[in-house]
C-alpha cells in the first residue's frame, strides 16, 4: 500500500513542506514528489501573528494532500537560546496542525535526515537538495532549500518506514 508523507522543515523565516508518496505501481518501489513550497512568514509581523500563520497554512496543506503521517526535524541544539526558541514555538504548531487533522507525527534527527538522504550527516544543504532532486527524479531542484529539507524529511521517513517494515518480515 502507498504511503504519502508531509514533510515540514521548521524555520522562522520560511517554514517548508514537502510530500512523498510511494508508488507501489513499479517493480521496484520509487518514490513521487507530489508538492513542495515554503511558508513565507513576514519579519514584520508579531509572533503571535506568523504562528497563525503557520498554523493555517499547515492545516490546509495536511487537509489537501491526506497524509499518512507528518515528518519534522527534531530540536537541534543552537548556540542562540532566542532562537532556539522561536523555533520551538514553529515546531509545536506544526505538531499541533499535524494533531488537529488526526495525523501522527514523526520526528528526526537532522543527522538521521542527512543520513539517510545523502548517505553523510554532516552534508551540506547543495548536497541534500543534489540528492532529493535525483531520488525524486525531478526536472529542477525543489524551488527553496527549505522545500528541499522538508521533502529530505519525507524521504527519510519514508527509508525508516521501509527498513522497519522489512525487518518485521
Amino acid at each position: 500500500m502507498p504511503m504519502r508523507v508531509f514533510g515540514i522543515d521548521c524555520g522562522t523565516e520560511f517554514t517548508g513542506y514537502g510530500v512523498v508518496e510511494t508508488d507501489e505501481t513499479t517493480a521496484l518501489p520509487k518514490l513521487r514528489h507530489l508538492c513542495a513550497g515554503a511558508v513565507k512568514l513576514s519579519k514584520k509581523d508579531r509572533t503571535p501573528v506568523r504562528l497563525a500563520q503557520v498554523y493555517a497554512e499547515l492545516t490546509a496543506l495536511i487537509g489537501i494532500w491526506q497524509p499518512h503521517v507528518v515528518a519534522i526535524e527534531e530540536v537541534f541544539f543552537a548556540a542562540n537560546a532566542k532562537s532556539a526558541l522561536k523555533l520551538g514555538q514553529v515546531r509545536g504548531v506544526a505538531m499541533l496542525a499535524a494533531a488537529n487533522c488526526g495525523v501522527s507525527v514523526a520526528e528526526y534527527a537532522p543527522l538521521s535526515i542527512k543520513s539517510a538522504v545523502v548517505g553523510y550527516g554532516l552534508a551540506a544543504k547543495e548536497q541534500v537538495q543534489f540528492m532529493v532532486t535525483r531520488l525524486l527524479d525531478l526536472s529542477n531542484a525543489p524551488k527553496t532549500p527549505d522545500a528541499a529539507d522538508a521533502l529530505a524529511i519525507a524521504i527519510c521517513h519514508i527509508h525508516h518506514a521501509q527498513t522497519a517494515e522489512s525487518l518485521r518480515r
